[in-house]
């Protein structure tokens, strides 16, 4: 964490006292905030600290501790990830995470795309048995084979549409009541060269942050919450072709960038993207062979769960961190015998790839099932 410090200068030291008791700690707390928010904590003095910082919107947290615009920026980037509005509560918490992993095990990409990791899981379970059906749409949870247990990958607006008729009204109700947040618009680039940033160290990161300051960032995500399109939006930028020859031809390079735009957002937002990254890479343009826009309607049309073009799996709130997707101790299980909700609409919600249905399964086999499952 050393050489991060010294680029915070003034604010290193709070930094440090901040973030390395989380980073040298980080296998405890991801094992306690990986899962429902309500359950027995094994650490819980380790959780509370985690939680008192947690809580807290990231207005607060970044001006009670950082002096420096460099280190606010920093953390206001890391925050948005939330998809919150900066002075919401709770909206400090995806940063202070990412914030630990980075420093913890960074944050680490595939060679060869995420979809290797599909395929990697896909061939694993064929191998053991396992049947892969695609292009088959289900309207009706009834049209489902005969199965020990059903998981549902979907959201609460998917479950209601094929499973509403054998679920209890009351939640039927409760599923309805599950809010959805902004959505992305996004972009993948294929470039002749490498992003040309007025900052060489931009060139170093796999993802980079576009935003200006704390303020700049809150403003502008606060526009979004609140259903309105900024002029210069928060913008998430990745180039995984610097680091992973296998992403593009010899000589070469790929991106691909979102920004937040409101709900359901049918405005083509393209040129605003590229104002902001060549607000900070002059030239971007100049280096661009192609581009796979993406605007919300067509998120969801290729991806049903992704509503709105809400990739987070509805709105990560406070409240909806705690109830999610309604107020349960075991909130994986529906009302209908041995299935199961797990997409990221439960526990513990978006950008943690696999783990709601990792808890889901975990839950069926100990509780359903009563199989003993190993804890390590």
């Amino acid at each position: 964490m050393a050489d991060q410090i010294l680029e915070l200068a003034q604010d290193g030291g709070v930094y440090r006292r901040l973030m390395e008791p989380l980073a040298s700690n980080w296998e405890l707390i991801t094992a306690e905030i990986l899962q429902p928010l309500l359950h027995l904590p094994q650490s819980p003095f380790l959780l509370a600290r985690f939680g008192m910082h947690a809580l807290r919107p990231a207005t607060s947290l970044a001006h009670s501790l950082f002096r420096s615009e460099s280190t606010r920026a920093l953390f206001a980037g890391l925050a948005a990830h939330s998809f919150l509005s900066l002075d919401q509560p709770a909206s400090s918490s995806v940063g202070l995470v990412l914030a630990m992993l980075a420093h913890a095990v960074g944050w680490p990409m595939p060679e060869g795309g995420a979809g290797q990791i599909t395929r990697a899981l896909g061939n694993y379970f064929q191998a053991r048995g396992g049947k892969i059906v695609t292009n088959q749409r289900v309207k009706n949870i009834d049209e489902l084979p005969p199965a020990r247990a059903l998981f549902l990958d979907l959201t609460p607006r998917q479950v209601l549409e094929i499973a509403h008729h054998r679920l209890p009204a009351r939640y039927c109700r409760a599923l309805r009541a599950f809010r959805y947040g902004p959505a992305v618009f996004k972009i993948d680039y294929a470039l002749s060269a490498p992003v040309p940033w007025k900052f060489s160290s931009c060139a170093m990161a796999g993802t980079v942050h576009l935003g200006g300051k704390f303020s700049e960032i809150h403003t502008n995500e606060q526009k979004v919450f609140a259903g309105e399109l900024p002029v210069r939006p928060f913008v998430l930028l990745a180039q995984p072709s610097l680091f992973d020859a296998t992403r593009a031809p010899h000589g070469k390079h790929v991106a691909w960038t979102y920004c937040h735009v409101p709900h359901a957002c049918d405005v083509d937002v393209t040129q605003k993207i590229e104002d902001q990254i060549e607000r900070f890479a002059p030239g971007f343009r100049d280096c661009v062979l192609a581009r796979c826009v993406r605007g919300p309607k067509l998120l969801e049309k290729e991806n049903a769960n992704l509503v709105g073009g809400d990739i987070n799996g509805g709105l990560a709130d406070l409240r909806q961190l705690i109830a999610r997707p309604v107020l349960r101790f075991h909130p994986y299980r529906t009302s209908i015998k041995r299935t199961y909700i797990c997409s990221a609409s439960t526990p513990p919600g978006g950008g943690v790839h696999g783990m709601a249905g990792y808890n889901a399964a975990l839950f069926s086999l100990t509780n359903d099932f009563k199989v003993p499952f190993p804890k390590n």
